[in-house]
């Protein structure tokens, strides 16, 4: 069989390492739960999970598709694996959820579009626990605390919706084909499936964040007046001179409700 040239507009590199694809599963949480790999790639993470559970695939590349058809025939066959040739991402906005039960998100996620696929994970209320495999920079920003200079919105967002949330494990570079110029992580999430996100919060955040290292008080300003945040300061005991990522997670979500609250 011909090598398959992993595509960058796809942000592919395949994960070769088998160690690694081994610490992946025995991370997996020990549960009933169905799961939903996003850009199986040659499927070698794949292979891994049917083992152990029934399970979705998304792929996007029309090439890997045929590929992933004939390894896979006998598992698609049996219903243990059910291949989706779509855009995950369009698939979200068709359906809500990416599958009709609670799942787990187990997967080697694509670089460019890692931090917008873990958002959607949130606001998927069938979504339970996420081990994904990005760039270590975005990792130590999902797991960031505040005070750490990492903290943003999100690590507030995933400190807020999640029981855990860190870092399992680095791969590196090598353990690739093509080797990334970055060191990735494992990153490991498990949601309160009580809590939901709001999504003018996100929309808030961003504007908190706008300029990191300025004051708080400066990005507030571009949505806020000067007025508001001054009566917001004093209610909540605020500092004047705090930046963004020195403020807590719960305190942004008590400012958020006093800012919708006081628009309404």
């Amino acid at each position: 069989m011909e090598k398959v040239k992993a595509k960058k507009q796809f942000g592919q590199n395949f994960l070769k390492d088998t160690t690694v694809l081994d610490k992946i599963i025995q991370s997996m949480p020990n549960n009933s739960n169905y799961v939903v790999e996003i850009g199986p790639g040659l499927g070698d993470l794949t292979k891994n999970i049917v083992k152990y559970k029934e399970m979705t695939a998304y792929e996007v590349d029309t090439d890997l598709i045929g590929i992933l058809e004939s390894k896979f025939a006998i598992e698609i066959e049996s219903k243990k694996l059910k291949l989706i040739h779509t855009d995950v991402l369009e698939a979200w906005d068709r359906q809500k959820s990416l599958h009709d039960g609670k799942y787990d998100l187990i997967a080697n996620l694509p670089y460019y579009i890692a931090t917008n696929i873990i958002l959607r994970a949130f606001e998927d209320d069938n979504c339970e626990n996420i081990i994904v495999m990005v760039q270590k920079e975005v990792a130590l920003k999902f797991t960031a605390k505040v005070k750490d200079k990492e903290f943003s919105s999100l690590g507030i967002i995933s400190e807020l919706i999640s029981l855990e949330s860190r870092i399992l494990f680095d791969v590196p570079p090598e353990s690739f084909d093509p080797a990334p110029k970055v060191m990735s992580s494992i990153l490991y999430i498990r949601k309160d499936m009580n809590k939901s996100i709001d999504k003018d919060f996100n929309k808030f955040l961003k504007a908190c964040f706008v300029q990191p290292r300025k004051k708080l008080s400066k990005n507030l300003s571009s949505i806020l007046s000067k007025e508001f945040i001054s009566s917001l300061y004093q209610e909540l005991e605020i500092s004047d001179n705090i930046r963004p990522h020195e403020v807590s997670s719960s305190l942004y979500s008590q400012m958020y409700t006093k800012v919708r609250d006081g628009r309404n």
